[in-house]
């Protein structure tokens, strides 16, 4: 793994692990950063796997359109769409007022990013977990 793909991975878990830490706070969890962090957590596996596999790291925040340049590199992504889909709606939404993220949201989206992380990280040749 080259340096650049690694100091993505980093940051990423840097946004999983904040992410856990947040939706584990009870009383007082901020639902709205889990899902927000979640998203950048996808964000960054997408840009560290592009990196890796074609030395391209766009910059755009948007998942599906990360998604579809791994697609081009490997089909597998597709069965990730709707996880990704699901996440894509967590980078700007709950930002603004408004908008709040339940407690709902946050577990379904911090479950649906475990999921997509496993999936991403053996693309990218790392363990699991």
């Amino acid at each position: 793994m080259n340096s650049l793909t690694a100091e993505w991975v980093e940051r990423a878990e840097d946004d999983y692990a904040s992410a856990g830490r947040e939706a584990a706070v009870t009383p007082g969890t901020n639902y709205n950063l889990v899902c927000f962090l979640a998203q950048q957590c996808a964000e960054k596996y997408l840009k560290a796997y592009l990196h890796e596999h074609s030395d391209s790291t766009p910059k755009t925040h948007e998942l599906i359109d990360l998604m579809e340049l791994c697609l081009k590199l490997d089909v597998t992504f597709e069965a990730y769409r709707l996880i990704l889909s699901q996440l894509n709606l967590y980078s700007v939404l709950y930002r603004y007022p408004g908008f709040w993220a339940s407690e709902a949201d946050a577990q379904s989206v911090f479950q649906a990013l475990v999921t997509f992380r496993a999936f991403i990280r053996a693309k990218i040749g790392l363990p699991p977990n």
